[in-house]
């Protein structure tokens, strides 16, 4: 009885051991595909890179003119309520 018990224990250990070499084979070449798909997108952003900083630098210069504009147009209005306050303050 204890002989085949010890026996299916083996037999189980080795069915368990190939089970985990396959598993640990289809693991690694699953990891070599991600790194070639990923080395791919690496190569594809880095060379969107340029664009991109083309875009920022863009936006940067509009936000700058049209924070010029907008300062602008409120030193006018601030311009305009103030000498309406300062006539009606002279006419009091």
């Amino acid at each position: 009885m204890a002989e085949g018990l010890t026996i299916v224990l083996y037999v189980l250990g080795s069915i368990l051991l190939v089970v985990l070499i396959v598993l640990g084979i289809k693991l690694i070449i699953t990891m070599d595909k991600i790194q070639k798909v990923v080395d791919n997108i690496n190569t594809k952003v880095d060379s969107l890179n340029g664009l991109f900083s083309v875009i920022d630098f863009t936006t940067d210069k509009l936000t700058a003119i049209t924070d010029g504009v907008v300062d602008g147009i409120n030193h006018l209005v601030k311009k305009v309520f103030y000498r309406k306050k300062e006539e009606e303050l002279d006419d009091e």
